[in-house]
């Protein structure tokens, strides 16, 4: 059950005469319209707060915010809103780790050994590529006993990496063996950066990536200080999960909580919480990025098309393995989605309130965004139906495809 698996009145936006005059074609009101109504829908069946963007790479993007009635008493949410990109994170960390590569620090068959003796198991066996890619073995800390109470907001803890690969279960795989997705593996890999360049993970975030793209609304979090909106200008996105008993039912086919066991907040209408002052710095390499549809956009953009890596490494980045419950394959941070109206690149993000599915084409010239703030309340099935309508609408729409006439299924 990994956790990788916005709002107020529609901003809806279309090309515009200077899209004309430079002989790129204009988005119509309508495509704007429909994916508005789709992202209404799904905000009332369950997904509670919505953002949709679309480049299409021929015109000014269209994008659209959505939420239900009562949230609009927290937060009239905005498209250029900030949020918690969760595991998306996950392509940031590997970006910077091929760059190392490239310049020739770190090399992926290099055993982990090697750059943090000691701190995992069969670490003389796993390498920098099998970490990448999720073939370690290592299991996931997540749901440990030690570590959900943090995750659900029980407890206030502040997590160091090491504390919580020393958490990490015992591998569920030999290394190399088999595709088994582990936040660990990055917690890992973010240990890996610092020590070969001897950097922080959030100075080598920003000298690498966000201030090269000019991308001023993304951070990596450190707290759950969310009081943003006087230093830039932005606000966070407000984010709800089910309580208690709600969320009880939703895992019951996937895991047997314990009594009460729920996320903390404050109560809100439909059985939900208010996950918000939940602190998601543990996630750290993993997940700890916050930042805009827009700003995300651009850096997928960036990386799809070159910018960021020589082509080397790209085609390293886009080796995959077979990964049938991401929707395709997963290659060196990068997830490779086979939707029905093509495949597109990217990654998906969850935590603790807020859910993301952000990709590009394979030229990197066309994108889409779609954020929700809720996670676990999507897996309800009128809820992940609806949501999925929308998601299979704007990544048909960015690719340039009419959707399939027989729907999506949940």
């Amino acid at each position: 059950m990994a956790l990788a698996t916005c709002m107020g009145a529609a901003l809806v936006s279309c090309s515009d005469a200077g899209a004309e005059e430079d002989g790129r074609s204009a988005a119509s009101p309508a495509v704007g319209e429909e994916l508005a109504g789709l992202a209404q829908q799904a905000a009332d069946t369950g997904s509670l707060g919505i953002v949709v963007r679309v480049d299409s790479g021929d015109g000014k993007p269209v994008e659209a915010a959505r939420q239900a009635a009562w949230t609009k008493n927290d937060h009239r949410l905005a498209a250029d809103d900030l949020f918690r990109v969760g595991s998306n994170t996950k392509t940031v960390t590997a970006t910077l780790v091929l760059q190392q590569v490239a310049e020739g620090r770190i090399g992926l068959d290099d055993p982990v050994e090697k750059w943090l003796p000691g701190q995992l198991e069969d670490g003389e066996d796993i390498t920098v590529r099998m970490l990448l890619n999720h073939t370690s073995g290592l299991g996931d800390f997540l749901l440990t006993p030690q570590f959900l109470p943090s995750l659900t907001g029980q407890e206030q803890r502040t997590w160091t990496p090491e504390q919580l690969l020393a958490g990490t279960p015992q591998r569920v795989s030999a290394p190399g063996e088999t595709y088994s997705y582990s936040n660990a593996n990055y917690e890992a890999l973010g240990l890996v950066l610092e020590k070969a360049t001897g950097t922080s993970l959030a100075e080598l975030i920003e000298k690498r990536i966000t201030e090269p793209l000019g991308m001023e609304n993304s951070f990596l979090a450190t707290n759950a200080d969310w009081d943003t909106a006087g230093t830039t200008g932005k606000q966070h996105v407000t984010g709800y999960e089910p309580a208690a008993e709600r969320l009880k039912t939703i895992l019951s086919g996937t895991v047997d909580l314990p009594e009460g066991v729920g996320f903390t907040g404050p109560e809100r209408p439909g059985d939900n919480v208010d996950t918000s002052a939940i602190d998601p710095s543990w996630s750290w390499a993993a997940g700890g990025m916050v930042s805009t549809a827009q700003d995300w956009q651009r850096f997928l953009t960036a990386l799809m098309s070159g910018e960021l890596l020589p082509e080397a490494q790209l085609k390293q980045m886009r080796t995959t393995v077979d990964a049938p419950e991401e929707g395709g394959g997963y290659g060196l941070g990068l997830m490779r989605v086979d939707t029905p109206c093509g495949t597109v690149w990217g990654h998906t993000g969850g935590l603790p309130g807020y859910s993301s599915e952000i990709y590009t084409d394979v030229s990197g010239r066309r994108s889409v965004a779609v954020l929700t703030s809720t996670n676990f309340g999507i897996k309800e099935e009128k809820a992940a139906t609806a949501n999925k309508a929308l998601v299979d609408a704007a990544t048909c729409q960015m690719l340039g495809e009419p959707q399939p006439s027989d729907g999506p299924t949940a």
